[in-house]
């Protein structure tokens, strides 16, 4: 079982987020939740729905931490998860006072679609699976309270959160040496695009169902029979999936190549050069904010241990990560291909029960749908609500297929 090393998130801000949460009485004062001539004065209606998207968003974030913290059979990461939701719901308690203060209910409804989906995915796939999603959401809106002079020291515990939350999800394997969870801690946020499992498969199934969308009302805009849409479509959905597998496992494949390229000409200089690969060492450090002496002094001492240093100079001086180096090419492009065929699957199936308009009208509806829920999933890390993301999602698709409709229909004109 993990277990989060608690020196790793002392550093990181924990001891102070703990104390926080214990020191309830200090924060209602600090928070201003006392104070009724400044923060309590009668407030704008722009500073009301502000207070009430504070609220939505703490009680949001709250509930998300309460189900990690349910769902977390490690006692230290339970607590931690604990901790963070009742900080969460204080900070919420402070702009629900807010509220009340301004004559307006904080109303506590049920839990909100992005909120739900969230805690449904950690029921099924556990915390792993969501935590580096969340981590960025945590990084994104570390600073959403600077600029809200109200919001006192909540900016600080937003930061302390994005922190916490973050070794969690990045730095929490026991094999890994202090070095490494700190090069985690610093560079996490940098490959957050390409490192989450949860965004990958919300995208890579977009790419399916998008394209297979517009080929499909491309071939019916041409006046195809229904046989030769449904082939059309099984045909698209086979060769588009088999075209990501391919192109995800070139692409990690070379990825791993190089970086084993790269790694072993710095182990050559390592051995060949020891004392210019310490000058790059205490350059690092120097980069790093020591001073120069200083810098020395650590280059000098990391360089005893060559494993250590080439690690260093890995991380830091190529970019890399030597415990992954891309992840397995032959799981990425078996993940790619069952991503893509199942977004691509939608847009075929109404032609397997019915033809004609019908069939037609059915796939609208049923990719307009898919579109949609896909629109919800990248709510969850896009920092926009579900609903505008599932509009928008529908828009482009439609607007996409729509076009290579009218296309399909040119065509088949012109040819006939």
């Amino acid at each position: 079982m993990l277990q989060i090393d608690l020196r790793t998130v002392d550093v990181l801000g924990y001891n102070a987020l703990q104390g926080h949460c214990v020191q309830k009485r200090q924060n209602r004062l600090r928070y201003g939740r006392r104070d009724t001539t400044l923060d309590f004065a009668m407030a704008s209606k722009k500073e009301i729905k502000r207070f009430r998207a504070n609220f939505s968003d703490e009680l949001h974030s709250a509930a998300l931490y309460e189900t990690l913290a349910h769902a977390e059979k490690d006692e230290t990461r339970k607590q931690v998860y604990k901790d963070l939701a009742r900080s969460e719901r204080e900070h919420a308690q402070v702009w629900a006072d807010k509220l009340s203060a301004n004559g307006m209910s904080a109303r506590r409804t049920g839990p909100a679609l992005k909120t739900r989906l969230m805690r449904a995915l950690v029921r099924v796939f556990g915390a792993a699976f969501v935590l580096p999603t969340l981590a960025a959401a945590e990084y994104a809106d570390r600073n959403k309270y600077q600029g809200q002079p109200d919001a006192g020291h909540m900016s600080a515990d937003e930061h302390h959160h994005a922190a916490v939350v973050e070794t969690l999800a990045h730095g929490s394997d026991p094999g890994m040496s202090q070095g490494a969870r700190i090069a985690a801690a610093e560079s996490w946020h940098k490959g957050v695009s390409s490192g989450n499992d949860l965004r990958a498969a919300v995208l890579g199934a977009n790419d399916g169902l998008v394209s297979n969308f517009c080929l499909i009302m491309g071939v019916a805009g041409a006046g195809t029979g229904n046989k030769a849409i449904l082939l059309t479509g099984l045909a698209g959905l086979i060769a588009g999936a088999c075209s990501m597998a391919l192109g995800e496992w070139l692409s990690v494949t070379n990825a791993r190549e190089l970086a084993r390229t790269q790694i072993a000409k710095e182990a050559d200089e390592l051995k060949m050069s020891p004392d210019a690969e310490e000058h790059e060492l205490a350059l690092i450090y120097r980069a790093k904010g020591l001073e120069p002496d200083e810098a020395k002094r650590v280059a000098s001492q990391m360089m005893r241990d060559k494993d250590k240093a080439l690690d260093t100079l890995t991380r830091e001086e190529l970019g890399l990560d030597p415990a992954e180096l891309g992840g397995n090419p032959w799981s990425a492009a078996a993940v790619s291909f069952c991503l893509f065929s199942l977004g691509a699957i939608f847009p075929a199936m109404p032609f397997l029960w019915t033809h004609g308009f019908p069939a037609i009208a059915q796939c609208i509806v049923l990719s307009a749908l898919s579109l949609a829920a896909i629109g919800v999933f990248t709510s969850l890390f896009n920092g926009r609500s579900a609903a505008f993301s599932a509009f928008r999602q529908v828009a482009i698709g439609l607007i996409a297929a729509a076009f290579t409709f009218g296309v399909g229909r040119l065509l088949g004109v012109s040819v006939s």
